[in-house]
């Protein structure tokens, strides 16, 4: 593997820093749907929002993603198909970032390294982290639990973490560290917003059962009003849909429309009289709620996770214990200012807000790794506990030419 001296990075790093603004940032989507989303796809539209505002910013951004997708950045999918239905699967994750990652090394390996790497895939790339020189930021789109804790435990250290919620840092095991939190992102202007509602109310979500897409019914049935459910059905989903959805669909008061993207997914939003989210688990985010707001619809959530942070109780939206509490909060909804509710999130999570916190989050890694090759000298030739790799800062030209090669 190709070894880089860390004073002369260093010292490229800040004379580059001197000479420009922006940064050379290899961005890493997940492999399973293309950025942006055609319907649904949380990260995929997080990293879509991202990749556009990092641009905009005079960043040089490269995205690596599934095949489809599109962004203002440059976009390399190492995969010859996307895997919508075999999301998590280990042969194609591993495929993807072995991919990327050589990729990554044959730009440094030719002088041309990036900057900074920003991980959105999964486990596979934090895991491995430490192959790489070129230091690597990961957004934690899952929660920590029983299962993810141990891996962070062991491979936490490998990369940068950034949380997306303060709810989410809290669950950080003890040892390891979360270098900041950064919510997720929404462009506000993207989304129409609508004062006059209907009379249903909205669910969207995967079909999984901690998502409550039955506690959405049995909330919807107590109101005494129309539920529209949307959202894929994904593997392994199927019994819990024909089990708990299925046989209380009808034309009348619950309507189950698939998955939607696009401007039906907006326009669900923005004439809904609630969006409901009777979740019970400990949501690291919930995108949804933000799309809702941004519409002006309010949000009636279950207090897990980060919805206590994106709900703010009686000003956009409610927070509730109950399905019947959830039914009483559905009559109450007309008392939230639809604008009051949008500007809840145009003020905390808007695209262009949300780019420049990364960029700060970049140049403090960069920072500390410049400050920590100071200080140790020629005896360190791998970055610390806290860092896979020193940055280097050089101005890159002829990338594509580099990754053909």
């Amino acid at each position: 593997m190709h070894r880089i001296d860390p004073h002369r990075q260093a010292a490229r790093t800040r004379a580059a820093q001197q000479r420009r603004g922006s940064l050379r940032i290899a961005l890493i989507a997940p492999p399973w749907i293309p950025v942006p989303p055609p319907a649904y796809g949380g990260i995929e539209a997080v990293v879509a929002l991202l990749a556009d505002e990092l641009v905009a910013a005079g960043n040089d951004v490269t995205l690596f993603a599934a095949p489809g997708s599109r962004s203002r950045a440059r976009v390399i999918t190492p995969l010859a198909e996307a895997h919508p239905k075999r999301i998590g699967t280990a042969l194609y994750e591993a495929d993807y970032i072995a991919q990327v990652f050589t990729i990554i090394e044959r730009a440094a390996a030719h002088g041309e390294p990036f900057d900074i790497v920003h991980d959105h895939s999964g486990f596979t790339a934090v895991a491995m982290a430490d192959r790489l020189q070129t230091p690597m930021v990961h957004t934690l789109h899952a929660p920590f639990n029983a299962e993810t804790r141990p891996f962070y435990e062991r491979h936490g250290h490998k990369v940068d973490l950034i949380a997306i919620s303060s709810y989410q840092r809290a669950q950080a095991p003890p040892g390891v560290h979360v270098h900041a939190v950064v919510p997720n992102p929404m462009r506000v202007a993207d989304w129409p917003l609508q004062e006059s509602k209907q009379d249903y109310v909205l669910w969207m979500g995967r079909m999984d059962p901690s998502k409550g897409a039955h506690r959405a019914i049995a909330a919807a049935r107590r109101a005494g009003v129309p539920l529209v459910l949307a959202g894929p059905i994904q593997p392994g989903q199927e019994e819990y849909f024909a089990r708990c959805v299925a046989p209380h669909l009808d034309e009348r008061h619950t309507r189950y429309v698939g998955e939607v993207g696009g401007r039906l997914r907006a326009d669900l939003f923005a004439r809904a009289r609630a969006f409901l989210m009777p979740i019970r688990w400990p949501e690291p985010f919930g995108m949804v709620m933000v799309e809702a707001l941004a519409t002006g619809t309010p949000v009636i959530a279950f207090p897990e996770g980060a919805a206590a942070e994106i709900v703010i109780d009686g000003v956009n939206g409610y927070l509730v214990e109950s399905e019947a509490e959830m039914a009483t909060a559905i009559d109450a909804a007309g008392a939230i200012d639809p604008r009051r509710a949008r500007a809840s999130v145009a003020e905390r999570y808007d695209a262009r807000l949300v780019a420049g916190s990364y960029e700060s989050v970049y140049r403090s890694v960069l920072h500390d790794i410049t400050a920590r090759a100071d200080a140790l000298g020629a005896r360190s030739p791998r970055r610390s506990a806290q860092h896979a790799g020193v940055s280097r800062g050089a101005q890159v030209e002829g990338l594509s030419a580099v990754l053909t090669t």
